[in-house]
């Protein structure tokens, strides 16, 4: 017999197969649809560092080639103070949508064990979303220094241990900690002279106020070219192409190494498939001719990897810097 209600059975058969789908493929389903349409809307990447600076202008170029990338623009906001806390605090707090990212560097794995109180969990907090490049500080000294080797550091500070000085761009800075890290494997007492930015160590170091400088590579990269300062040696585990004939610290102290990184992170439960695709925009983006030359024109090797080898990294860093910090009791001036 057929049915008197059809419009009604055809509803209940469409019910009963909706029930009979499982729920992690509608899940799915959803899920695919989110990302399909992301990014809808501009993306923010907060950079916590002031306007013009090294890490803002790596963050200003490849924003340019991802938003090209990904259709909408990607803003850049700068939130500098209290040495990257600022805006790092505020990519830790905001929705985990993917339209707030954070440009860091090896800052964020350095605060997480010199400063006493952050606001966030470094390990918690956030994910990785891909590597951006990496690159070495380079140790410095006047033209007429009579230092001129690695191993003449180590001897000149082991005669005179306490004497020899070596300006950095402030406390708890990367090239801070990377000479603290080389007098720790050198087994060496060299003073530290904290500067509120490099600018004044270097002018220091050419005014013969100051022994070294462990500076990046991009900065000291005008003074040695222009006969200013001499570069000694790079912290990298390799010689790196933009100071071809510089040997590296390891060459005289086997295994050490201390790179400055550049790096995007999310919040922490930003959908996987969001992550992926500003990923493969950052990849895209950073892997063209045209920005792999401008980084290495400052020393700075493009290496993007996958948002878990970013998460990795992170942790490997943290790990790295809490124990120079511990070993060195390297504090905050």
């Amino acid at each position: 017999m057929s049915s008197r209600h059809p419009r009604r059975d055809a509803l209940r058969l469409i019910a009963a197969g909706a029930l009979a789908t499982p729920l992690h493929v509608g899940l799915r389903t959803a899920t695919a649809a989110a990302a399909d349409d992301f990014p809808s809307r501009p993306i923010r990447m907060v950079v916590p560092f002031t306007p013009g600076g090294g890490t803002d202008v790596v963050g200003r170029k490849l924003a340019e080639g991802m938003e090209r990338l990904l259709g909408k623009p990607i803003v850049v906001d700068n939130k500098p103070g209290a040495g990257t806390v600022i805006g790092t605090d505020l990519v830790a707090k905001a929705p985990a949508d993917g339209y707030t990212l954070l440009l860091t560097t090896s800052a964020l794995a350095i605060n997480d064990s010199l400063v006493k109180k952050l606001p966030y969990r470094t390990d918690t907090d956030f994910i990785g979303v891909g590597l951006i490049c990496t690159g070495p500080n380079v140790l410095v000294v006047k033209p007429d220094s009579p230092i001129k080797t690695v191993a003449d550091v180590i001897a000149a500070a082991k005669s005179n241990p306490g004497k020899l000085t070596y300006g950095s761009s402030g406390s708890g800075s990367s090239v801070h900690l990377t000479a603290e890290l080389f007098k720790l494997m050198a087994g060496v007492d060299i003073i530290h002279v904290p500067y509120k930015g490099a600018g004044g160590a270097y002018t220091d170091l050419m005014g013969g106020q100051l022994d070294l400088v462990f500076g990046t590579a991009g900065g000291v990269a005008s003074y040695v070219g222009g006969g200013r300062m001499r570069a000694v040696a790079v912290t990298s585990a390799q010689r790196t192409s933009a100071y071809q004939d510089v040997p590296t610290v390891a060459e005289t102290v086997p295994g050490y190494e201390s790179n400055v990184w550049y790096g995007i992170l999310a919040p922490a439960g930003t959908p996987p498939e969001r992550v992926a695709r500003v990923n493969e925009a950052l990849r895209q983006a950073a892997e063209t001719p045209q920005y792999m030359e401008r980084l290495a024109a400052d020393g700075l090797t493009v290496s993007v990897g996958t948002p878990e080898q970013m998460t990795q990294f992170l942790r490997e860093e943290q790990a790295r810097w809490r124990k120079v910090v511990t070993e060195g009791k390297v504090t905050v001036d």
